[in-house]
């Protein structure tokens, strides 16, 4: 590559002349240097092209130091009939808890960080928020959304209009904010992607009712979950088995394996057998599969006669979209079927074997540290600690009322725990996560009170990782998500370290330009209709340290290291102001350069 252009007609884009300027991301000796020239350059006319490279200052995530105590792991069984294990450190009051420790909490468990949000932390506890936000109702769900916008209308039939607003919408502005960042995990799990909804028209309908399936469910039942998701008709058009039919003997078609594979591999068990704290089991010091060939294509069986519930209006409106599939016995493999070590016996019926199956699937030894490490990763850290990891598992097996797949208590031992609370783990090179594009979207969206006048929200489509964020809500290229979760960058001190850094799949020299580039955008004019208001931050802009210690804490929870600190502090001093329109150059600038900064890019 010798040349890329930036955002068209923009002198104060970044510009790209040569790739000698590239810092290469997996070489930490350019770090040092490369922190200083990404700061200074963006306070002048142009930002240099290695502006992110510091990323792999802080690693993804980490053990933390502590020792796996898999050689005598807890079982499933053992769980089950004991309490949940408890954290080893006590919860700070309300009252001794920080800004920066509210805000900490936050980029953990929300959708980004507010000055108000940040207060009731303060006010209620960390567990206290946790519960005023589980008991928040829902807010407009994104089916009505788009009802209520006019896109039922028969003209959008065969169009995707509309989703990526109200997906946008419910992301920045939905009150309900917990809620939304565990629908946003969930639908990183349970993966459908809107381009893969085929059947049926109505796209945006069918990717809406997914994600409002996720969000009804985000603090149920995991097992209730696996229900819903295996009846929806958008995962039905998704992973194909809507319309699957039992085995032929006159053309031998055999049913659809498609969604009896991804059950299994992606959205309970996984591919290798685990231990509570998630260390692979062994036999002879060799892993072993969770299932087979032959589980897949017994399963498969279950997932037949499955097909979309269709009134006399049939496909001229959406709501099909939103009924739970129905049974038509005459496609339904009635024969014995055989997988995982159980049997449903021959004769019985679609709806009665989906139950057996999924209950046989959900009783799985994997499912809680398989589920509990993602949902953690999501979160937190993209490397738990393995007694992390039990401690969580333990919960999702009995939450202390003898109830496995409770979500509710699983989000509150993961986001409660030492391990996530400990300020410790700030400086520890070992522990975080990249904080992946759309998240630092909403950061600065939900920060500064970003709104859609018109109220249309047409950011829309952000998956262009060259001019955009290279990421969109439910716009993965696959089921596999848009990064797996054991994801380790080739040739980095990751990969010597023996860490994941599942976000790092999506970063490479054209995503870290695209990003900055696309942020400087949307800081200074907005994206499409929407934009931010800086109104707290107009009095603060004349005083550079002032203006950089509150972006400093509400999106980086006062993580910034001195270094980084100063320069910022430095460039903005550098900038004339004064004035209204100076005044907002400096804030564009500070925002800028702090969510370019290694300190905001790694989620602590």
């Amino acid at each position: 590559m010798s040349e890329t252009t930036s955002l068209a007609d923009r002198p104060d884009s970044i510009s790209l002349a040569k790739s000698d300027d590239f810092i290469d991301l997996t070489n930490t000796t350019n770090v040092t240097n490369t922190e200083g020239q990404v700061i200074s350059r963006l306070s002048g006319a142009g930002v240099a092209s290695g502006v992110l490279s510091a990323l792999v200052l802080s690693g993804c995530g980490g053990s933390g130091g502590v020792t796996s105590n898999a050689a005598n792991p807890v079982s499933a069984d053992q769980a089950m009939s004991s309490p949940p294990v408890a954290s080893s450190q006590r919860l700070p009051s309300p009252a001794s808890i920080s800004s920066a420790q509210a805000a900490r909490f936050l980029a953990q468990a929300s959708m980004g960080a507010t000055r108000a949000q940040i207060s009731r932390v303060q006010q209620l506890g960390f567990e206290g928020w946790l519960n005023e936000q589980f008991a928040l109702p829902a807010s407009t769900s994104r089916f009505d959304w788009l009802v209520a916008n006019g896109y039922n209308a028969d003209t959008f039939r065969n169009s995707q209009a509309g989703f990526d607003s109200v997906a946008w919408f419910k992301l920045i502005a939905s009150p309900d904010t917990l809620r939304q960042r565990i629908t946003f995990a969930l639908s990183e799990i349970t993966v459908a992607a809107i381009d893969g909804l085929i059947g049926g028209g109505w796209k945006a309908f069918s990717a809406a009712t997914y994600l409002d399936l996720l969000e009804t469910n985000a603090f149920g039942n995991y097992r209730t979950l696996l229900q819903q998701i295996s009846t929806s008709a958008p995962m039905g058009q998704y992973l194909t088995f809507r319309g699957n039919v039992k085995y032929n003997p006159v053309t031998g078609a055999l049913p659809d394996e498609n969604y009896a594979r991804e059950v299994m591999q992606l959205f309970s068990i996984g591919l290798l057998q685990l231990n509570l704290d998630g260390s692979n089991k062994l036999n002879n010091g060799a892993t072993i599969e969770s299932y087979t060939l032959a589980d897949i294509t017994g399963l498969a069986r279950v997932f037949t006669g499955w097909d979309f519930s269709i009134d006399s209006l049939k496909l001229t409106t959406p709501d099909f979209l939103r009924r739970p599939m129905v049974q038509v016995p005459s496609r339904h493999e009635l024969g014995a079927k055989t997988f995982l070590g159980m049997t449903i016996p021959a004769g019985t019926n679609g709806i009665d074997s989906l139950k057996l199956a999924l209950d046989g699937i959900f009783a799985h030894s994997n499912v809680a540290p398989f589920i509990s490490r993602q949902l953690i990763q999501r979160l937190v850290c993209s490397n738990p600690s393995p007694a992390y990891l039990q401690r969580v598992a333990s919960v999702f097996n009995n939450d202390g009322n003898g109830v496995k797949g409770n979500l509710t208590a699983v989000i509150k031992a993961i986001l409660l725990d030492s391990e996530a609370r400990d300020d410790a783990k700030i400086s520890d090179p070992a522990f975080g996560k990249l904080r992946e594009p759309i998240l630092r979207l909403t950061a600065w969206a939900r920060a500064f009170n970003a709104n859609s006048p018109s109220g249309v929200w047409r950011i829309g489509d952000t998956s262009d990782p060259a001019t955009r964020l290279g990421q969109s809500p439910l716009r993965s290229p696959s089921v596999f998500n848009f990064f797996r979760p054991g994801y380790v960058p080739p040739n980095t001190v990751i990969a010597n370290a023996s860490l994941v850094a599942p976000e790092f799949q999506i970063t490479n020299e054209s995503t870290v330009i695209g990003y900055v580039n696309f942020m400087q955008r949307v800081v200074s004019v907005g994206i499409g209709d929407v934009t931010a208001d800086y109104t707290t931050l107009l009095p603060l802009a004349d005083n550079a340290q002032s203006l950089v210690d509150e972006l400093n804490l509400i999106l980086l929870a006062g993580q910034l290291n001195s270094t980084t600190y100063n320069l910022i502090r430095n460039a903005i001093n550098s900038m004339p102001g004064g004035t209204l329109a100076a005044r907002n150059n400096r804030i564009y600038s500070a925002l800028t350069m702090v969510m370019a900064a290694p300190e905001f890019i790694v989620q602590k």
